[in-house]
């Protein structure tokens, strides 16, 4: 057993509810604590000279000054792993270009599928980890990243399997999601349910066969595939096997709906979700998962998330960090730029980036610190949690902990 502390200030985020709006009088906050950990679970939380004097020849890890101590971070939805750059799409549309006008000089998900394709598995497992490294920096130790650059048998499969090499390199929990359901690749002839009957096929037996991910996404979009397509690819995928999340409602509203009627974990982006979409979003157990780096990147609306909350769903917030559309990928600054333009509480805030987060990837030992939950958690240099946000992710992490040991 081992013993981690003082704590000024531990925030447990036990006994909050999984869905629906909270307030800050909600958290459980305890002063001076400690976290008692036992083969990488957290066996007790409390005072940290009560744990000391009640546990007798035990290991003692002493928290050096003012510290305050949070449940570590869940990124539910990346694409780290890529090629290539795309700063100049972020240049032309904040000078005015198009979506197809950016495509046309070379830009879009289209360039990011050739730099994937053309790049080195050597390259892709560098930057990958790198980026990995970076989030685990960040306090984020449970990642999701898709593939969705490849788009063709080889290459989903070399994505795949570079994020399950990226595994063996890193503490933080990886979890691969199958999105060869980004957009139909320019080079393959034939219709978009051909494409999506060839993911069906030939990609999804392979992903299966060699355990690369259980999950599988798609984006429904007027740019990318349409509802009743999609629905069938899902409840196809499923079928087969697979958990489900969907890329939905980004810019024309309606997806959110199919992911609630195939039962998908969670439906993701949502800036483009009205209200009776939300209304039925919430009496769901599919997640909200709000993208605000998608939004910055765009210069699109936030995802509505006090109309989420308060409706009663289970809203997550993540990353979407992507070359094109959300390049930032620091999760702390989104969440809190979110917080400040949709006035979310700051127990609705660190409820969307760990244990309702953790829901939507279908792990539920994690996101709180409580008896029995894995004891990943990260830790700041000061006297109160509120300052978190407050810096908007300039208070940088003191330590990160997986399965109570620092990764730093």
């Amino acid at each position: 057993m081992k013993l981690i502390g003082p704590f000024k200030q531990v925030v447990t985020l036990s006994h909050l509810p999984l869905r629906g709006k909270l307030s800050d009088e909600q958290l459980e906050i305890i002063p001076d604590g400690g976290i008692l950990i036992q083969n990488g679970k957290i066996l007790h939380i409390g005072n940290f000279e009560a744990l000391k004097s009640e546990n007798q020849n035990i290991e003692i890890e002493t928290v050096e000054g003012e510290q305050i101590v949070l449940p570590a971070f869940v990124d539910s939805h990346t694409h780290i792993c890529f090629g290539g750059n795309r700063a100049n799409d972020f240049a032309m549309r904040n000078a005015g270009k198009t979506y197809l006008e950016i495509a046309e000089n070379g830009g879009g998900i289209w360039s990011s599928v050739l730099h994937t394709r053309n790049a080195s598995e050597e390259e892709l497992l560098k930057t990958l980890v790198e980026r990995i490294n970076f989030l685990i920096s960040l306090g984020i130790t449970t990642i999701e990243i898709k593939s969705g650059y490849g788009l063709d048998v080889e290459n989903e499969l070399k994505m795949l399997r570079i994020i399950k090499k990226a595994q063996e390199q890193t503490k933080a929990t990886l979890v691969p999601t199958c999105l060869s359901a980004h957009l139909k690749p320019r080079d393959f002839e034939g219709t978009n349910g051909e494409y999506l009957n060839y993911i069906l096929s030939k990609i999804l037996p392979k992903v299966k066969e060699e355990k690369l991910a259980k999950r599988v996404d798609i984006f429904i979009e007027k740019s990318a595939f349409q509802p009743e397509e999609s629905k069938e690819f899902l409840l196809k995928t499923k079928d087969l096997g697979f958990n489900i999340t969907v890329h939905a409602d980004q810019f024309t509203s309606g997806s959110s709906r199919i992911a609630v009627e195939v039962g998908a974990k969670s439906a993701d982006h949502l800036e483009a979700t009205i209200d009776e979409d939300i209304a039925f979003l919430a009496k769901s157990d599919t997640v909200a998962t709000a993208l605000p780096g998608a939004s910055l990147g765009l210069g699109e609306k936030f995802t509505p998330a006090r109309k989420l909350l308060d409706a009663g769903a289970i809203l997550a917030i993540a990353s979407d960090w992507n070359p094109g559309s959300a390049p930032m990928g620091n999760l702390i600054t989104q969440a809190s730029i979110l917080a400040t333009f949709e006035k979310l509480t700051t127990a609705e805030v660190l409820a969307g980036i760990t244990f309702r987060a953790a829901f939507a990837l279908g792990l539920e030992d994690r996101g709180r610190l409580t008896e029995g939950f894995k004891a990943d958690f990260v830790t700041f240099k000061t006297s109160n949690f509120q300052n978190v946000l407050y810096n908007q992710g300039s208070l940088k992490a003191e330590n990160v902990y997986v399965d109570g040991l620092k990764t730093n």
